[in-house]
């Protein structure tokens, strides 16, 4: 089976029906007391990162998660809830649980709002980790809508990413997403952190027992490394693109915690949501974006690739092809395992 994946495996994968992955993900959150729709949402998000080939945010978090959840550091037995401040801006409040459900709701939220008034802006409070931001921005271009998102905080605490010309982590990795109505092909959506590489990625690789891309980590000494281990012992994240993704990095984090304030446990998030029909209508718009890509599309690949890609038809692609099947690395396969094993004798006893 292809995976389409940024580490270096030392071991093999083990490829998993997704209906049997649902049900052990499902039950292994279940057990740790969420709520049977936050168990299944979780389930389902994860489940189809794996599919659409990002793999940093996929099953792999399960073991975070679960971490988060048993330390009380994430909370398991909340729902998130919709609210508005005295100046009138909305707000969706994580209640200190996982951010998958509360991102749901702030997409959801804010579409409505956009219909309504053509335009609507919305932050993400005191939530844990909120997924794959590119799933959500997708499903909203799917329906006609621009989403901007972006998110950072706690840089005191989350000191990630080297600041350009710096020597020592210090911003989150701070992504930025969009999703905009496509072509032919569907929504175009970009979805990335401002670091060499995401997080997830290390926590993939560290659990797969796999080394990491050349040129995006370094060490607490500041050498280059491949080692996950070398991260979490003092390494750091190379900002993206140099000066460009430190720039993108600082405005995500003055825009999460100098506009929105403190942020906890994790990050604050923002998300502007645009009804595209406002300014022209569906039809022409597809047409107009699928004159552009396919033009780039038809552009003559560069040495070593096979063709032009354009954001968001990737992930799509490789979900169709996938079948229904997904392709974990064994040793993170393996703790899955464990952990479900563990929860259920722990539930006996």
């Amino acid at each position: 089976m292809n995976v389409s994946t940024k580490l270096e495996l030392q071991g093999g994968r083990i490829e998993v029906v997704v209906d049997q992955v649902f049900k052990i993900i499902k039950d292994i959150f279940d057990r740790l007391g969420c709520p049977t729709n936050t168990s299944r949402m979780i389930a389902n998000h994860l489940i189809d990162a794996n599919l659409c080939g990002i793999e940093s945010h996929g099953v792999m978090r399960v073991m975070q998660y679960a971490e988060r959840m048993r330390e009380g550091t994430m909370q398991v037995d909340v729902q998130p809830k919709v609210r508005t401040t005295k100046t009138g801006t909305t707000v969706i409040d994580g209640q200190m649980g996982n951010g998958i459900p509360a991102m749901t709701l702030a997409y959801k939220t804010s579409m409505e709002l956009a219909k309504k008034t053509g335009l609507a802006a919305v932050s993400i409070l005191n939530t844990g980790h909120t997924g794959r931001h590119g799933a959500f921005a997708d499903d909203a271009a799917a329906e006609g809508f621009l989403t901007i998102c972006t998110g950072g905080g706690n840089h005191r605490v989350h000191s990630q990413v080297v600041p350009h010309g710096g020597a020592r982590g210090m911003l989150p990795t701070n992504p930025w997403c969009i999703g905009i109505p496509g072509g032919n092909l569907g929504p175009v959506v970009m979805d990335f952190a401002t670091g060499k590489i995401a997080g997830g990625w290390i926590y993939a690789a560290q659990s797969a027992g796999a080394l990491l891309p050349k040129n995006c980590v370094i060490d607490r000494e500041g050498n280059p490394t491949r080692n996950p281990e070398d991260y979490f012992n003092g390494g750091a994240i190379l900002p993206m693109g140099e000066h460009k993704g430190f720039a993108l990095a600082l405005m995500a984090e003055l825009i999460a915690e100098a506009m929105l304030g403190p942020s906890s446990p994790e990050c604050n998030w923002f998300l502007i949501t645009i009804d595209t029909k406002r300014f022209r209508q569906p039809k022409a718009l597809k047409a107009a974006a699928e004159e552009v890509l396919a033009d780039l599309r038809n552009c003559p690949p560069a040495p070593g690739f096979k063709r032009v890609e354009i954001p968001g038809e990737r992930e799509r692609k490789q979900r169709q092809q996938s079948n229904g099947i997904i392709a974990v690395p064994e040793e993170t396969w393996k703790q899955i395992i464990e952990l479900s094993e563990e929860l259920k004798l722990g539930r006996q006893t």
